[in-house]
């Protein structure tokens, strides 16, 4: 111990020293005007100091940071101030506001992404199809009539009998007009499938069924015609049934400002029977007559332009898109942009799948060579390479993700914003109760510190994770629209972990198990490997070729993860006589003497003993004696005598009930619709 005091004196001599005499113990290197004394006693007193001690001033520096200087204040690195928020761009100037680092390029970058071109010369414009979309609601005949238009048999290949995707054909007339339909479908859970199309078309045909009438998809059908702003043709189909009424279905129309040329507006209705394909040629004529009015041109040269009506996962050829040409024409070798997405064409195929060489506006087509899954809706344009395709889905990347942190963010601020006033509010509470009201404090804690261990073990236990798996975009987004519906997170709480296009993997498998979740698949498949995995690890798996059938096996898994409903059935009452007490052993048991009042007491129920207006005691009985004889039940009029198993305080008056626990399943309240 003398030894490091004499060193630590040593030291201060050194420090108090002056230069010359310094530059015989130390390098000239070390005596840069930037060393103060103070330092160099630090550093001197720093390397024979004990280990152990580590208290540290709040006047004396910081461990230096890698980069700052000696005479740097505490604090501060190189580039920062010391109330400098952290996160600030290294390297900053110290004027400079403050900005994220992610996203920065993105804001501050010049824009890349590909737009669409200018219009088009009027010269260059020449006639294109029209593109004509197949609305109403489910089961008026939509497919059926289109059927009958184009000689083909879908409805015979769609499960349940309905619709449940949009599908694009191109229909060639005998006058020699072609047009490209889209046909939607009509139930309920696909309006944004009815959307998509809306926006894809230039005329919107509106079949109604002449013996059902407007119906829900009717209307919305109606009202997405006009968002578009689309005219209408009206297809009063089925017209051929014997309670058909076409009048009826144009006066209920007028109730939804839809105006037929009879009663003097200017919509076209025709009566049609897609059945036996009776007037539809005079659908088409109306059609082909509307599309001149519109005068319908568009420019086939320079760069493509188009709309992805439908997206889904192909075996072999990867990422499939059902696309329409709007501008230009689409070939084999042209590279695409779509959303965060970006394709070298490697194929088109028309609605047959058969290949062909180009397609120009007005036509639908399926586009083969995309590196990733684009959405539905996404707009379509052409770029001039790959370099240029990437760059673009590179800065729309970038940009979608800053947007993203910039809505996160303040959704983060709202939540924490509301928890401090909630907090802040619960403390108020709690200084306000003092320590005069113990038990409502420590009330006010559990709640301030959430549910209980067993509460949160309840709840775990009910919640639903799922997987969801559909063979399109457009079905995915169906069936997500209607689990977004879901308003019934109070009795059981509903979360998809995880949702995709294309057949189920393994993957799939072990992230439900990982979750305790289950997987639904729409018009999906699964192999065999997928399924015995599956089976393995107790993951249920739910594969459904019609939407309603998918939601109705949700709702039934729903209702088999919701705890019973239990209710109570009153057997019997009886009320309290007297009381006696009996020897059993060494142990002195009190026993009620009871009069039975309504119905009848059975020892294998439950019981309450009823005192005034409260509950002071509930359980089974030891036993239940008729005189002196054990007995199982005893009924209205007979007088017994019972004991109670565990602490119970009888008293003459108190009323005794006998009452059984009837368990229901409970049923989910949540209604999709449909």
């Amino acid at each position: 111990m003398s030894m490091m005091s004499s060193m630590m004196r040593a030291a201060q001599r050194l420090a108090t020293a002056n230069s010359g005499q310094l530059r015989h113990f130390l390098p000239l290197s070390r005596l840069s005007p930037a060393h103060s004394h103070a330092s160099l006693l630090c550093q001197q007193s720093r390397k024979y100091a004990p280990k152990q001690v580590k208290v540290q001033s709040l006047n004396q520096p910081a461990v230096e940071v890698k980069g700052q200087r000696r005479d740097q204040p505490v604090g501060e690195v190189k580039g920062q101030r010391r109330d400098q928020p952290v996160g600030e761009v290294k390297g900053q100037r110290r004027d400079q506001p403050a900005v994220d680092v992610k996203g920065a390029e993105s804001r501050g970058g010049p824009n890349k992404d590909a737009r669409r071109r200018p219009p088009a010369d009027p010269a260059c414009l020449k006639p294109r199809p029209p593109v004509v979309t197949i609305m109403g609601h489910v089961d008026h005949g939509k497919t059926t009539l289109l059927d009958s238009l184009r000689r083909s048999q879908l409805v015979a290949m769609e499960a349940g009998g309905i619709t449940q995707q949009i599908g694009a054909f191109l229909v060639q007339l005998p006058s020699g007009e072609s047009i490209t339909f889209l046909d939607t479908p009509g139930h309920a859970a696909f309006s944004s499938m009815r959307a998509c199309g809306a926006n894809a078309t230039d005329i919107i045909i509106l079949v109604v069924a002449a013996d059902d009438g407007v119906m829900t998809q009717t209307v919305e059908s109606i009202q997405l015609a006009r968002q578009a702003g689309v005219p209408l043709i009206v297809a009063v189909n089925k017209c051929d049934k014997r309670q058909a009424d076409a009048h009826r279905v144009k006066e209920e129309l007028l109730g939804h400002d839809v105006v037929c040329e009879e009663f003097g507006g200017d919509v076209q209705a025709v009566h049609v029977s897609g059945l036996k394909g009776d007037n539809l040629l005079a659908l088409a004529e109306a059609t082909v007559a509307l599309a001149e009015v519109l005068e319908l041109k568009a420019d086939p040269g320079g760069p493509v332009e188009g709309l992805i009506i439908e997206s889904r996962t192909s075996t072999g050829r990867g990422p499939v898109t059902t696309a329409v040409v709007q501008q230009g024409t689409l070939r084999r070798g042209s590279f695409l942009v779509a959303g965060a997405c970006w394709a070298k064409v490697r194929l088109l195929l028309d609605e047959n799948g058969q290949g062909v060489a180009e397609a120009g506006p007005g036509s639908a087509v399926q586009v083969v060579g995309w590196k990733e899954l684009p959405s539905a809706g996404d707009t379509i344009l052409e770029v001039e390479s790959e370099q240029r395709a990437r760059e673009v889905v590179d800065w729309r990347t970038s940009e979608a993700e800053h947007q993203r942190l910039q809505e996160e963010g303040r959704v983060i601020g709202q939540k924490q914003s509301l928890h401090q006033q909630e907090h802040r509010k619960r403390r108020a509470e709690l200084q306000q109760l003092g320590g005069r009201r113990s038990k409502a404090v420590a009330a006010a804690k559990r709640r301030m510190d959430g549910p209980r261990l067993s509460e949160r073990v309840e709840r775990d236990r009910l919640r639903l994770p799922l997987i969801i798996k559909g063979d399109t975009a457009g079905a995915l987004e169906a069936v997500l629209n209607v689990v977004n519906s879901y308003d019934a997170q109070q009795q059981c709480p509903l979360e998809v972990i995880h949702c995709g296009v294309g057949d189920l993997s393994e993957k799939d498998v072990n992230m439900a198990d990982t979750f305790a979740g289950s997987i639904y698949g729409f018009n999906v498949g699964a192999n065999k490997a997928v399924q015995q995995l599956a089976s393995k690890q107790g993951v249920p798996l739910q594969l459904h070729a019609v939407i309603y059938q998918l939601i109705d096996a949700l709702k039934a898994e729903l209702n088999s993860r919701l705890p019973p409903l239990v209710s109570e059935n009153v057997v019997g009452e009886a009320s309290v006589l007297a009381l006696f007490e009996v020897s059993e052993g060494r142990k002195r048991v009190q026993v009620a003497g009871c009069r039975v009042q309504k119905g009848q007491l059975d020892r294998r129920m439950r019981f309450r003993v009823i005192r005034g207006q409260d509950a002071i005691w509930e359980g089974s009985l030891a036993a239940l004696k008729h005189h002196k004889d054990d007995v199982q039940t005893v009924v209205a009029g007979m007088e017994c005598g019972l004991s109670a198993e565990g602490d119970a305080d009888f008293s003459p008056g108190d009323v005794i009930v006998c009452f059984e626990l009837l368990e229901a399943p409970q049923v989910t309240s949540w209604e999709p619709g449909f």
